[in-house]
């Protein structure tokens, strides 16, 4: 009971926060998924539904069990962000709260010069 009671709540953050979130061509969503295994992170274009560029720890092929992992696959999102001359993003914590392993994979977008 009490795992979906979790569920439940991180659904209706989601869904508070992302009701003001939209992401564009020129200013793409990064929407973030954390599992129990792995981190995804992905630019979005809401106009289109079409995903820009991705990048996860099961890619990258890392352990996903510490924050420098998600700190690398920032990094590399910022990467493919910038080859696809995109400047600022809007990021969707997707419901998470702001710390540790997805706040370490925005401060790795960051380090590539992409504004959040």
């Amino acid at each position: 009971m009490a795992k979906n009671k979790k569920l439940e709540s991180r659904k209706k953050r989601k869904l508070r926060v992302r009701k003001n979130i939209f992401g564009t061509d020129k200013i793409p969503r990064l929407s973030v998924y954390k599992s129990n295994r792995n981190i995804y992170a992905q630019l979005i274009d809401d106009l289109t539904g079409k995903t820009l560029a991705n990048s996860s720890t099961k890619e990258l092929k890392l352990d996903s069990k510490n924050i420098d992992s998600s700190f690398k696959v920032g990094k590399d999102l910022g990467k493919k962000a910038k080859a696809l001359k995109i400047e600022r993003v809007v990021f969707d914590r997707n419901g998470y709260i702001y710390h540790g392993k997805i706040k370490s994979l925005a401060d790795g977008v960051r380090s590539e010069n992409i504004k959040i």
